[in-house]
């Protein structure tokens, strides 16, 4: 067999292997997760509101789990995921109007996402602590 007729054994397609990631792509990656997050989250708010009508005692145990050290992270969590998903659904309709397509609004207005989704947990989590 020739040389030219060798099979190259090499990937098809990029990889994650050969790619060092980006701000965009992390984002995008977290913006998804977080979509996922949020439905996963509304299924414990459904199981929340199922523990209300089931009596005190169901209620009191799964708010309970709620006031715990996991049970805390898992709602701030999805609080983090709300604010997350929210902050950058709204720059994706900047992006849909045909704005910040250039690559250092992209990644300004990334960073914007982060730093706001994660003040806005901080102080939504000190308000929750205080009125609790």
């Amino acid at each position: 067999m020739s040389v030219a007729n060798r099979p190259v054994h090499r990937p098809l397609s990029p990889h994650l292997q050969v790619y060092r990631p980006q701000l965009t792509s992390v984002l995008s990656i977290l913006h998804r997760a977080t979509g996922i997050a949020l439905s996963v989250g509304a299924l414990y708010l459904a199981v929340w509101v199922m523990c209300a009508a089931a009596g005190p005692a169901t209620y009191a145990s799964f708010q309970s789990f709620n006031a715990s050290i996991v049970g805390r992270i898992v709602l701030g969590g999805w609080l983090f995921s709300a604010f997350y998903h929210l902050c950058n659904g709204i720059r994706h309709l900047f992006w849909d109007a045909g704005y910040g397509f250039e690559l250092k609004d992209a990644y300004r207005s990334g960073w914007i996402v982060v730093i706001v989704s994660g003040v806005a947990t901080i102080l939504s989590w000190i308000v929750g602590l205080a009125l609790a």
